[in-house]
């Protein structure tokens, strides 16, 4: 029988646990989520289950990363059923708002480089700091070997991946591919605000992002492709953020294909649901 996890919520008593581990010589695994957990999260696990022997999955809805405006409040919480998911995980980390921003806490980390490329932070600025401050507690607070992140959020990942070589900490970051549904739509627990209309549309995204992929190895102009890309998923209902071609690695604009590995990333709103996408552009063997 699958065993259920163990849940945390006191720093001491996390540090403790991780120390076992660490003294049975076991490496371990963190995936950072902020519940609400579909498949996506637990291919997550499962990628670290199959690299570490101990894996560690951190619960908690960061308020550092929200706007004022934004759903920090009405953000899906399902602990009990996030739980019921994760049988097989050895430690389940979910601290209060108080325990990770305790009164009188006054430190940021203000991240650069890829966060500073014009995408997801021109629309919300904010983002980083709150992502960067949270996974920097996080990673000394659980000190694993590994930590797994998925690359729907893109730009994210490559934040973390130069924050952690910044700043020396001994920790791997490990890029997971998107989870997606049958259709397409890449999993995300904002998902569930989709309206019925809205999930039937919700695909045009990743339909528009693989066609221009394919236009760009074609070598079609990048200018014109991600034109045309654009008015597709504008005539598809949805209020568009941006649509970019960008170096892989970067995250800098690029002007053709032959200026590096490619990436296109999408933001883009439908109702009140804000979703983003990315894939990579195949270079022609």
């Amino acid at each position: 029988m699958a065993r259920s996890p163990c849940i945390i919520r006191a720093v001491p008593a996390f540090r403790r646990s991780i120390a076992q581990f660490r003294d049975a010589g076991e490496k371990t695994a963190l995936v950072l989520t902020m519940g609400a957990l579909h498949e996506g999260h637990l291919q997550l696990v499962q990628v670290a289950r199959k690299r570490t022997r101990r894996v560690i999955v951190s619960i908690f809805v960061n308020p550092a990363q929200f706007a004022p405006h934004e759903d920090f409040a009405s953000y899906p919480r399902s602990l009990v059923h996030d739980l019921k998911l994760l049988t097989g995980v050895d430690l389940v980390w979910a601290p209060a708002v108080e325990t990770m921003y305790p009164q009188g806490f006054a430190t940021q980390v203000v991240p650069q480089g890829p966060a500073k490329v014009g995408l997801e932070d021109a629309f919300r600025p904010h983002f980083f700091v709150g992502v960067a401050t949270v996974v920097t507690k996080l990673l000394i607070q659980c000190a694993p070997d590994i930590a797994l992140f998925g690359e729907k959020d893109f730009q994210q990942l490559k934040v973390v991946t130069r924050l952690v070589q910044d700043l020396d900490l001994p920790v791997k970051i490990v890029g997971v591919p998107t989870v997606r549904e049958q259709d397409g739509l890449a999993m995300s627990s904002r998902n569930a605000y989709l309206t019925p209309a809205e999930r039937a549309a919700a695909p045009t995204l990743y339909g528009v992002l693989r066609d221009c992929a394919a236009r760009i190895t074609d070598r079609e102009r990048i200018a014109r492709v991600l034109d045309e890309g654009s008015r597709a998923i504008e005539s598809a209902g949805f209020a568009l953020d941006y649509l970019e071609a960008r170096h892989a690695e970067t995250l800098q604009t690029v002007e053709s294909i032959k200026d590096g590995p490619l990436r296109l990333l999408v933001a883009a709103r439908l109702g009140r649901t804000r979703l983003i996408d990315n894939v990579a552009v195949p270079q022609r063997r």
